[in-house]
């Protein structure tokens, strides 16, 4: 998205347009910015320059007559940004279905400072706005859809340091939040009870980087929505929530304030339609489930082993993901839940090696030493991959993986039993989301008494799944960071002499 805007306005490049001061001070803000930039001037291109002799006369007319659905939205894990595969995202994914509903291209723009959000929507710059917090402030400039996501803004602090209780104790206290945020105004209204209070507003960074410099412990607080907390929390298990501001707010899609009401309709149409067909709550469940199950503890140590011993063995599921057409980051995270990444692990039932793999699978799978690491990360890709391959073509996506993985775990017929007790009870049996609802009820005699493979501890499947899903989740995350950095590092070299 953004190089074709770049191309469109004929600009030069990002390295030309970003000081390498700014990358030395905030290589990430600066990249973001100097994108950004492009995206702002890109606007007369998308909404301002299309010639027509005679206007269309309702919004949704102008977003039919120029084929496309402009956006103003946020770069990050909560919104939209660029993965593995492509753009993606929970508001993406929403807002790719609005546009695809309309049989329209999806635009995306990201300006340079979230602040610019409502200005730019309320002179008409863009259709629509994307993952807005309401505010009673906020409502004097814009229109807003029924909500789809309640959030609360925490207060979040580094462990180590002190814990402020209520908002009394962010008096003396070092606290930056974005510039004209959410946060802003809930701080604004208090004002009046606590006048002393006080914080910094900034511009340069987002509420990512100003978490990522609470835990660096270059910033004592700040405030973020609870979405944004609970993901960054994977990465920086350090962090804290302190409390959390008064009532939680709304998220919604913006409109023009003086938009007539016929794309407004459309997209109240839409978002009711995503809630009642359970489609906004697997968005939810996909972006926002592995970040549900933080432990402190646990993601420490995990942090840790990343760095100590996940380098002796991404080679190798790096080549065997390759070869049976997985994630290698998956089949690492499989290997880190089954074994910590210890070659030599057994379990007490019999299972041993990296991918912990039983005798009677090995020996189907041809492993003639289990705790031989290329034989074990070999043998767990194959297994993994053939569970994936033998599921009832009915599953796709991502609720593939997630029953494969329940197989890797339970077996493979066990599985099926719960997709059965899913059918049975009037949910769907092709949805991760239904069917571990079920796996809990093959230890249940009521339940597994009916099944044709009987009894299965189905709960330690979900956990297994749900852990699998957070390990992947934060080596997913690490990867997109270091992508970043090393494309910083090359903007910063090209970079010509101020």
């Amino acid at each position: 998205m953004q190089a074709s805007l770049r191309a469109q306005c004929g600009m030069k490049s990002v390295a030309q347009r970003c000081t390498r001061q700014q990358y030395k001070d905030d290589p990430v803000s600066a990249r973001s910015s100097a994108y950004s930039r492009y995206a702002i001037i890109a606007i007369s291109v998308l909404l301002g320059l299309t010639g027509c002799s005679e206007p269309p006369t309702t919004q949704l007319e102008a977003v039919k007559s120029s084929g496309k659905l402009v956006v103003l939205t946020r770069n990050g894990p909560t919104s939209y940004y660029e993965g593995p595969d492509g753009p993606t995202g929970p508001e993406y994914d929403m807002l790719k279905s609005f546009a695809d509903s309309l049989k329209v291209r999806l635009e995306l723009v990201v300006p340079e400072h979230p602040s610019d959000i409502l200005p730019m929507l309320a002179t008409n710059q863009a259709h629509m706005a994307s993952g807005m917090l309401v505010t009673d402030a906020r409502k004097r400039s814009a229109r807003f859809s029924a909500p789809y996501q309640e959030i609360h803004l925490q207060v979040v602090y580094r462990l180590g340091t002190e814990a402020p209780r209520d908002l009394r104790g962010l008096v003396g206290r070092e606290l930056e939040i974005p510039r004209a945020s959410s946060t802003a105004d809930q701080l604004l209204a208090s004002k009046h009870q606590y006048p002393e209070l006080k914080w910094t507003e900034s511009d340069s960074y987002s509420a990512e980087d100003l978490l990522r410099m609470v835990w660096k412990g270059l910033l004592e607080i700040t405030i973020a929505d609870s979405n944004t907390v609970s993901i960054a929390r994977q990465i920086y298990p350090e962090l804290r929530v302190a409390f959390s501001l008064d009532e939680p707010l709304a998220r919604a899609w913006a409109f023009p304030p003086a938009a007539d009401d016929s794309l407004y309709n459309l997209a109240e149409r839409h978002l009711a339609k995503l809630k009642s067909s359970r489609t906004l709550a697997r968005l939810v469940e996909r972006y926002y489930g592995p970040a549900q199950g933080f432990d402190y503890v646990n993601l420490t140590v995990y942090q840790a082993r990343i760095r100590e011993r996940l380098p002796q063995y991404q080679g190798l599921f790096q080549e065997y993901g390759n070869n049976y057409g997985l994630d290698w980051r998956l089949l690492a995270a499989v290997g880190y839940q089954e074994s910590f990444w210890d070659p030599s692990a057994v379990s007490p039932t019999g299972v041993r090696g990296l991918m912990m793999l039983t005798n009677t699978t090995a020996e189907q799978l041809g492993v003639n030493d289990r705790v031989d690491v290329a034989q074990s990360i070999s043998g767990g890709a194959r297994y993994l991959r053939s569970l994936v391959d033998r599921l009832p073509a009915s599953i796709s996506g991502r609720d593939r993986l997630w029953l494969a993985l329940a197989a890797y775990n339970v077996g493979i017929y066990h599985v099926e039993d719960a997709r059965i007790i899913t059918e049975s009870r009037g949910r769907n049996p092709d949805r991760w989301d239904d069917v571990k609802q079920s796996l809990p009820l093959l230890s249940q005699s009521k339940w597994f008494k009916k099944t044709r493979y009987g009894y299965a501890r189905g709960l330690e499947a979900v956990r297994f799944v749900t852990r699998v899903r957070t390990y992947y989740d934060v080596l997913v995350k690490l990867d997109q960071q270091r992508q970043v950095q090393t494309n910083l590092r090359v903007f910063s070299l090209q970079a010509p002499a101020i």
